[in-house]
């Protein structure tokens, strides 16, 4: 693991480098975004770049400085053995008070990098009890204010699963703490629209144009409830890509499903063409 701030490359990546004052640890008052390294090479940087760029816009702590990042990235990727990694970026407000309103020292960069295990290509899902505010300030934006996330992770985790998946304040199925989710029904890959209040994951993106040239691919809000009508059911994620569900809840599934397996498939052929789709 590699770690760059603000222009340095740490020694190690334990070296103590930001300020206690730094909002994102007061607030977490910033946003971040985690790219998969595949064969040695960053994976749809362009767009996560893009996406942070709106993520801090949306959230109204100004431009990230994108070519300092792509240093960093550069910087922590040198030297390191990654068949199969991962890397985080992260752009907090910076220096601030003690309290919510934000300070103007500047924008705090972070780059980290390290070699990673590939999810299983199966897991299992748990529904939660709390849900997303589909209105809410932060809606849509990938945001550091994560605290929430890590409590339904842990619900999940407590009850056998890998991942949370949760409902919008309407009750339709939204996303999960870090994927987005895709069901089969009467033959059709559904996801639910933007409107829900998930996130615009960067693999949902490619994964509905890449998989509509094959596959009945629709866009279309639904109940929670949905995930235990469906024939299939699949997590997608940066690091995840496509992933099998064979548990939701106490609903075993039939995990990978012809469809779910042509979608990996499918999947596997385009990303092999390229590394910035």
């Amino acid at each position: 693991m590699k770690a760059w701030v603000n222009g340095q490359l740490l020694e190690s990546p334990h070296d103590r480098a930001l300020s206690v004052l730094d909002h994102g640890l007061v607030v977490g008052d910033g946003v971040f975004e985690t790219a998969a390294v595949i064969d040695g090479e960053p994976f749809a940087m362009t767009r996560h770049l893009d996406r942070l760029v709106t993520s801090a816009e949306g959230l109204g702590i100004g431009r990230p400085d994108v070519e300092a990042v792509r240093e960093g990235i550069a910087a922590t990727m040198a030297g390191q053995e990654l068949p199969f990694g991962r890397i985080r970026i992260t752009v907090t407000s910076g220096e601030g008070p003690l309290g919510s309103p934000r300070g103007s020292s500047g924008l705090t960069h972070v780059v980290v990098t390290e070699p990673a295990d590939r999810p299983p290509p199966v897991s299992a899902i748990a529904t939660v009890p709390w849900t997303r505010n589909e209105r809410g300030a932060l809606a849509g934006l990938k945001t550091t204010s994560y605290a929430e996330n890590a409590k339904m992770v842990e619900y999940a985790r407590a009850r056998g699963a890998s991942e949370a998946v949760m409902a919008n304040t309407r009750g339709e199925l939204c996303e999960g703490t870090g994927s987005n989710i895709m069901y089969v029904l009467d033959g059709q890959v559904v996801t639910p629209t933007l409107e829900s209040g998930c996130l615009a994951g960067i693999t949902r993106a490619l994964a509905i144009e890449w998989l509509a040239d094959e596959l009945d691919v629709v866009e279309r809000n639904a109940p929670l409830e949905v995930l235990f009508e469906a024939d299939e059911v699949m997590l997608v994620g940066t690091t995840r890509t496509i992933q099998a569900i064979s548990r939701v809840d106490d609903r075993e599934l039939p995990a990978p499903g012809p469809i779910t397996q042509r979608a990996q498939e499918i999947w596997r052929a385009r990303e092999a063409e390229t590394t910035d789709p």
